[in-house]
């Protein structure tokens, strides 16, 4: 994936969006789709777990997602972190 600007998130009226825009958007989305207690919140949460989940495997470590999610405090990131029960099962067991 590349990024044409330093925003993700851009619209036909300019590069970058304000938080409040991207909220609406994304609650629209979400209705269209017929998704149930979904929020840009939510999509953020799993974003940054599946991310947490991921990054070592391309050389990353959770100061990286902490970076991606914009947190100034890595405890802030660990916080949005789902835990997984089973997979600290499986890496137990590979000890």
């Amino acid at each position: 994936m590349t990024f044409a600007g330093p925003f993700v998130i851009s619209t036909e009226r300019g590069l970058s969006t304000s938080p409040q825009a991207i909220v609406n958007m994304l609650q629209r989305w979400y209705r269209h789709l017929g998704f149930v207690g979904c929020s840009s919140h939510s999509g953020r949460r799993t974003f940054i777990t599946i991310a947490a989940r991921k990054i070592t495997s391309v050389g990353g470590s959770l100061r990286d997602v902490q970076i991606l999610a914009g947190h100034s405090n890595l405890r802030t990131t660990q916080r949005y972190i789902e835990q997984d029960a089973d997979a600290q099962r499986k890496v137990i067991q590979q000890m």
